[in-house]
């Protein structure tokens, strides 16, 4: 079950699950905690997880100003910090991949190992001419759920498409009872859309893992292996088939990468040379 916690001045919604080494998932544009429910689900045997809402995500509020990648990276270190998590292996998703560099730059000491899902170093032309589109999609879509549909062609394969796996997510999203409000979307969107830590990353020391789609429209191979090949010792995976949101699609497949991952990591087997 999930509970409310007050970390750095802020409410953060938090759910936990498991005993043992420390997890930490970070959400993307627009997910809650619970887009990690078959890793909180699959993997808390061996391991204590935890994910959270991001700000406007979710049960956690939108705050006043603007969001920035960098204050949401302070905002996971802080719910890290309110959980007494001295050092945490972190899995990032798109946006919330932003964060968890940011995360592993700001805070180190607080990030054991590095999971980056779907990720880039920096956001390209293609990226904002994109994030330009959703930005005025939530605003003009018909209704939600066309919203969704439109929205969730740059997120799942066309496979989760045609066997009805997408018609579930969306049924799952508008049942949902905290969704995230047109404001909240859009701001974190610029938010992410103004992601830059390409002269950084080779400061990043843990063992990283990068892992890309091959088929993924929003953030593709080709911007996914910069990040690895900036940062010194990372390891880079295509899954070929796979889109944007393949933790969703492939649970079972992207959980046993995650543990070996991590055990590899805890044997020190991943310490940089």
């Amino acid at each position: 079950m999930g509970e409310m916690i007050d970390a750095g001045g802020t409410r953060f919604w938090v759910e936990r699950r498991g005993e043992g080494p420390d997890v930490l998932f970070v959400s993307g544009l627009g997910d809650p905690a619970e887009a990690w429910e078959a890793q909180l689900d699959g993997l808390s045997d061996r391991r204590r997880l935890i994910a959270f809402d991001n700000r406007g995500a979710g049960r956690t509020p939108l705050p006043d100003g603007p969001l920035t990648v960098a204050g949401m990276a302070d905002d996971a270190a802080a719910v890290l910090r309110a959980l007494t998590v001295p050092a945490a292996h972190v899995v990032g998703f798109s946006g919330g991949s932003f964060i968890s560099q940011e995360l592993a730059l700001r805070h180190p000491g607080l990030v054991r190992s590095l999971i980056l899902v779907s990720t880039c170093a920096r956001t390209d032309a293609y990226f904002r001419r994109m994030a330009e589109f959703w930005d005025w999609m939530i605003e003009r879509a018909p209704n939600e759920r066309a919203m969704l549909e439109a929205f969730y062609l740059w997120v799942y394969t066309a496979r989760a498409h045609e066997d009805g796996t997408v018609d579930r997510f969306i049924d799952e999203a508008l049942a949902f009872p905290h969704p995230q409000s047109a404001e909240a979307f859009r701001r974190q969107l610029s938010a992410f859309t103004q992601h830059d830590t390409f002269d950084r990353l080779p400061r990043i020391t843990v063992p990283t893992l990068v892992l890309a789609g091959g088929a993924d429209l929003t953030t593709p191979p080709r911007v996914g292996r910069v990040v690895a090949e900036r940062i010194p010792g990372a390891e880079f995976e295509v899954l070929p088939e796979e889109a944007h949101q393949f933790f969703q699609e492939i649970p079972d497949v992207f959980n046993a990468r995650a543990d070996a991952f991590w055990s590899k990591a805890e044997a020190g087997n991943g310490a940089r040379p």
